[in-house]
């Protein structure tokens, strides 16, 4: 089958680049071919999805990553120098690296939705991929991902686009400088390695520094029973040697390791003083002096149902025998300002996304209570959409309900959002002004239990 993606790129695009709005033409147009194909992240050859036969393991203008039961979803970025509008706060770099990195499953993405559907776990992935690809050190077949020219500086764009690990990542003899998170630019600290937890995006600017030779681009898996790890080679132009087999040593695990790495959340902060996102009287740049209209807490919940296993928010997940999400409506009052409270009694990592944006102002071991305000960053905490909650944790957001509309609040850990850990945010303007929200599409079909009702009339 062919798309015609004009839109949902151009939106793609947007989200991905967030911190760069060019000059021209907003919208591109692709064609796309979309097959089934061989792919092989891990070596194990598997059915995947390609777009115009190519698969997730080229380096170049498309690149899928492997993110839902479902299927394969897809990002664009921009390659080559653009003008900005919107200024950055650094000098532009002399190459930009998109880096898809997480685990990576050698079952194909139908025997995974299989799995979900008979309420069984899909179990511990079998690897970590970067950019669709898996090697070992001392691989002499390895080519390299990314090359470095001695004395230019590299901006990385790094996600993780896995389905359940978070993962670290860092550059073998070489610092990182974090410039960018979801969105936000930052207060560019320098770090050795970095937390990445699963649907998370930053930046970070790394400088060819070094003795001109191989390098590890090294990703590994954090708070898991079973480590996994992999690397990638970076390459400098006329460099002469191989990578060290002694690789960068990993933070810490275990509750060392949540430390470490709740420390590090702390270190990020927003940059107040850079470009477009500072903060100003009018909006909820100011969101500590702002009054929280409504609290709202969630934990997750892990629990069985006719002998299929579930997941789920205050107890709540699916109902009956059948793998389908039970209705989870949350009302907001449009433009409340919210604070949302996410609890996690488990043993595991969780993370949570929230269309759209809020201020990641709190993440602390133990149990909330109010008291724990005191504790909030209510001046420079990033504005972000997904955020982490360690074992036995909480972690706290603020947002404004300034969209109307309806909004997912979900697991981004795969298998807990498709067998029930998600809800929906409800924001209604009373007003129903095309100043607040869309009307309905014409084209829109209607299915469940809406499927017999009337079309709501369009807005005025």
């Amino acid at each position: 089958m062919v798309f015609n993606t004009k839109m949902i790129f151009a939106l793609l695009f947007l989200c991905f680049s967030a911190t760069c709005v060019f000059a021209g033409d907003p919208t591109l147009e692709f064609e796309w071919k979309v097959t089934y194909g061989t792919i092989a992240p891990l070596g194990v050859p598997q059915q995947g999805i390609l777009i115009n036969g190519q698969g997730p393991d080229w380096n170049l203008l498309l690149l899928p990553y492997h993110r839902s039961p479902q299927g394969l979803w897809w990002y664009r970025y921009a390659q080559g120098p653009q003008p900005t509008l919107i200024p950055v706060p650094f000098d532009n770099p002399a190459e930009e690296y998109p880096v898809l990195l997480g685990d990576w499953y050698n079952k194909g993405h139908k025997s995974l939705k299989n799995i979900l559907d008979s309420g069984r776990s899909i179990g511990r992935p079998d690897g970590i991929q970067i950019n669709g690809q898996s090697s070992n050190v001392g691989d002499a077949n390895a080519k390299p991902l990314f090359t470095f020219e001695a004395g230019k500086t590299y901006r990385f764009r790094v996600c993780n686009v896995g389905l359940r690990l978070s993962v670290n990542f860092r550059v073998q003899g070489h610092t990182m400088k974090v410039v960018e998170v979801e969105g936000s630019h930052t207060v560019q600290n320098v770090y050795d390695s970095l937390d990445l937890h699963v649907g998370q995006c930053m930046s970070v600017l790394v400088t060819a520094d070094q003795t001109p030779k191989d390098y590890y681009f090294v990703a590994s898996s954090r708070f898991a029973q079973h480590p996994l790890s992999t690397v990638a080679v970076i390459r400098y132009a006329n460099g002469n040697g191989a990578a060290s087999p002694e690789l960068p040593p990993p933070p810490p695990e275990n509750t060392k390791g949540i430390a470490w790495s709740i420390s590090q959340f702390r270190s990020f902060r927003w940059n107040l003083t850079a470009s477009a996102a500072r903060p100003n009287p009018q909006g909820s740049y100011k969101y500590g002096k702002i009054n929280i209209t409504r609290t709202i807490k969630l934990v997750n919940t892990r629990s069985s149902s006719n002998g299929k296993l579930r997941f789920g928010i205050n107890g709540r997940a699916s109902k009956g025998d059948k793998v389908e999400v039970a209705p989870n409506v949350v009302n907001g009052t449009y433009r409340n300002f919210v604070e949302i409270i996410f609890e996690n009694h488990e043993k595991t990592i969780q993370t949570w996304h929230l269309d759209g944006f809020s201020f990641a102002v709190a993440i602390e071991p133990g149990r909330w209570s109010p008291e724990k305000r005191k504790n909030y960053n209510l001046l420079d905490a990033l504005s972000r959409n997904t955020v982490q909650v360690y074992p036995n944790s909480w972690a706290a957001v603020m947002t404004t309900l300034d969209n109307a509309g309806m909004w997912n609040l979900r697991s981004e850990m795969r298998e807990r959002a498709y067998l029930g850990q998600q809800l929906y945010l409800s924001v209604v303007s009373e007003a129903r002004s095309l100043r607040d929200e869309y009307s309905l599409p014409e084209t829109q079909e209607l299915c469940g239990i809406v499927k017999s009702l009337p079309k709501p009339a369009p807005y005025t």
